[in-house]
């Protein structure tokens, strides 16, 4: 089968994905995520240049212990993209989820944590302050965990 996504790196870009598999460090001088690492090797084991390895997709799937797609799709983004693109991970669109508690409703459950106690407690706890965001009206629901990420991140503490 012909390949539609050929690669055929230059003496530079070789010479860089060489380097950074060899020394596992970039420019600046921080370690390269395994993923980059497996990226640079599957482009430097696809490179049909002349006097490049040339191997098959299978084969570098079975050599690098990655699905041939996968090799298919890094095939790809760097005749697409380019190669800085192949090798890094595609950033997020949007996130996953719209966060619960938007600024403002962030700081009035720290000032209701920092206020004084329900009548009969002696201190707030994750349970009764997102009961309480409920009950303020701020969200429809609200967990235990949220209103604790909420407090952590802004140093807060129950105690």
């Amino acid at each position: 089968m012909r390949k539609v996504y050929v690669v055929q790196l230059s003496k530079q870009e070789r010479e860089q994905l060489e380097e950074l598999v060899k020394r596992g460090k970039l420019e600046k001088g921080r370690r390269p995520s395994a993923l980059k690492l497996t990226r640079a090797r599957i482009l430097l084991k696809a490179d049909q240049a002349e006097g490049a390895p040339a191997y098959t997709d299978a084969s570098i799937s079975e050599a690098l212990d990655v699905s041939p797609k996968t090799v298919f799709n890094i095939r790809q983004k760097w005749v697409e993209l380019g190669l800085e693109q192949a090798l890094e991970r595609r950033p997020q669109q949007t996130p996953s989820r719209q966060p619960k508690l938007d600024g403002k409703a962030e700081a009035k459950l720290i000032a209701c944590s920092c206020g004084p106690a329900p009548e009969g407690r002696s201190k707030w706890t994750l349970r009764l302050l997102s009961d309480k965001a409920v009950e303020l009206g701020l969200v429809d629901s609200l967990s235990h965990e949220t209103v604790r990420q909420t407090l952590k991140k802004t140093s807060s503490s129950l105690g």
